[in-house]
């Protein structure tokens, strides 16, 4: 007889069951690929590429429920012409078809559902070149971001979720005695038992620039706590989940499921199908990642809903002092690079004292910090093979008109200017733009711009650089935020001024700036546990044990109660 699923897939589950305990990064899927690709199942490159070719300019089939026809809404800024047509689905359909598969689902199980999602995952891994090339043609990444955006380390964050949404599911206790009750004179046992019961339909709403990255963890989070899923893919990047939901699906009906426990919700971008679906009263979890106007536009109105944002917000970088300012310089140019821009934790804010500050190299005015920045972002440029591994092609309107409008707010630094991408004339590749701002320029830097802007805006001093990120992060939101300080006591200020503000922290990290936290643990929205927590409830049920001789006539109704 063959092993269910969990049975197969135990061993690489506990395994990540307990790094993740442990406080450990788990990296099954990248440490298993760098070893021995091969051996996995995984395609190579050039398999990949003929699949991913074979998609482009025909019907993506997915047999759902509710279609109205087809719908084509990407395009690569690369110039390759995908016209790939997607399944328009009815959104009241699609939901309807999730509700009649809670049940079941529910049923199957923690250990069955968790069992299969590993196996949707190391069937991804086997995809992962494809899944690239996905990513790669939709949002504009390099090559090498889009790899890692879609594949083992992905699939790393992906299994990192799934172990944290199994190890809080099984905390919820199990049957057990809880004392004694009196029943016609007769003292009794009550025993209790306890359900995990699933919120009910969730939705996840498609990031543009990392579908996958960010997607995965509400995905798998829901999948393995009960939950049926509604994939809603950002228009400009659809491909990347529209695989995933097929992976899904085919593993689901292979087990004998309803495939429509995973859904794929596409329309044209003037429809609001995600605004529709995430106000659906049957929708109970939304997850999104992305602006923090969009994320606070669902907490105000998807009531019915438990919402997992992940604000990308105002990234900042606080200039105190620093004893490696040449690294300094390098790191901050390279995370201002890297991606375009579109990296989750690309700095935006800069702020740096307006009287200067102290360096290894001498007292450094903001002038001469601003000018230092640009000529490393043109060195680190000047060579085309590194254009085309730091930089992406722009795949957005907005972002274009971004660039556009900031170099009119102030004193340009570093000017955005187009560059050469070797093999793709048609990609509109930018360097980034470094506007030079003051404090009084408060309604520029608090807005949240898209791609390579990023403002050096001089302050009164240190604890007045503190002061404004505490009030505009926690206005505004943001994911990351970073400090330069020789003085003890201003790196314990701005550690607590993030802990203030809700981001994460780093310090004196000059050579590299992180690009993006590696781990699904470091940023699970919420509260962490509540990321998988809220996804379900625990319903008791207590009863009195009649013995056995007692008779149906002298046994009564039965003692009942349900707590929450």
């Amino acid at each position: 007889m063959r092993p269910g699923p969990y049975e197969r897939h135990r061993e690489l589950l506990q395994q990540a069951v307990r790094a993740v305990t442990a406080g450990e990064r788990c990296a099954s899927f990248t440490e298993t690929t760098w070893s021995a690709a091969t051996s996995t199942g995984m395609r190579s490159p050039r398999t990949a590429a003929k699949v991913f070719g074979s998609l482009l300019g025909r019907a993506f089939d997915l047999d759902q429920p509710g279609e109205l026809g087809r719908v084509v809404t990407e395009s690569s800024p690369y110039g390759t012409v995908m016209d790939i047509g997607y399944p328009r689905c009815d959104p009241a359909i699609l939901v309807a078809a999730a509700r009649r598969a809670t049940a079941e689902w529910r049923v199957a199980g923690l250990h069955h559902r968790a069992g299969l999602a590993v196996e949707v995952l190391r069937r991804l891994n086997t995809r992962s070149h494809e899944l690239a090339l996905a990513v790669h043609h939709t949002t504009g990444q390099p090559p090498p971001a889009a790899f890692r955006a879609a594949g083992p380390s992905a699939q790393d964050r992906a299994l990192e979720a799934v172990a944290i949404a199994f190890a809080e599911s099984e905390r919820a206790p199990a049957d057990r005695r809880r004392g004694q009750t009196r029943h016609r004179g007769q003292s009794l046992p009550v025993c209790g038992t306890s359900t995990l019961v699933p919120r009910g339909v969730s939705l996840l709403i498609g990031c543009p620039d990392y579908p996958l990255w960010n997607g995965y963890p509400g995905l798998f989070t829901s999948l393995v706590t009960g939950n049926p899923v509604i994939v809603a893919p950002h228009p400009r990047s659809v491909l990347p989940l529209a695989i995933t939901v097929r992976i899904a699906r085919e593993v689901l009906v292979e087990a004998g499921h309803d495939p429509d426990i995973v859904t794929l919700a596409v329309a044209p971008p003037g429809e609001r199908l995600h605004q529709r679906l995430a106000m659906d009263p049957a929708v109970r979890i939304v997850d999104f990642t992305g602006s923090a106007r969009f994320a606070d536009w669902l907490e105000r109105h998807a009531h019915q809903a438990a919402v997992f944002a992940t604000r990308t917000g105002l990234n900042t970088v606080i200039v105190d002092s620093t004893d490696d300012y040449r690294g300094l310089v390098r790191g901050l140019a390279l995370a201002l690079c890297r991606c375009s821009g579109t990296v989750r934790t690309t700095p935006q804010n800069i702020l740096v004292p307006a009287s200067g500050f102290d360096t290894d190299e001498g007292p450094k005015t903001l002038r001469e910090f601003g000018a230092d920045l640009g000529e490393a972002v043109d060195r680190l440029l000047a060579h085309p093979a590194r254009v085309a591994r730091l930089l992406g092609a722009l795949a957005d309107e907005e972002v274009r008109a971004a660039l556009a409008e900031a170099g009119r707010h102030g004193p340009v630094v570093h000017a955005s200017q187009p560059l050469c991408l070797p093999g793709h004339p048609v990609a509109d590749v930018r360097s980034p733009l470094i506007v030079r701002l003051g404090v009084r320029d408060e309604r520029v830097y608090t807005r949240e711009w898209p791609g390579p802007v990023a403002f050096l805006v001089g302050t009164e001093s240190t604890a007045h650089s503190l002061a404004l990120f505490r009030g505009t992060v926690g206005r505004h939101g943001a994911l990351y935020a970073a400090v330069h300080s020789t003085d003890p006591l201003v790196l314990a200020a701005a550690e607590t001024a993030a802990l203030d503000a809700g981001v994460h922290l780093v310090q004196n990290v000059a050579d590299d700036l992180p690009g993006d936290p590696s781990s699904a643990v470091a940023d699970l929205p919420g509260t962490g546990a509540h990321f998988v927590t809220g996804r379900f409830r625990v319903l008791r049920s207590r009863h009195a044990s009649v013995p056995s001789t007692t008779t149906a006539r002298d046994r009564g109704p039965a003692d009942a109660l349900l707590d929450v």
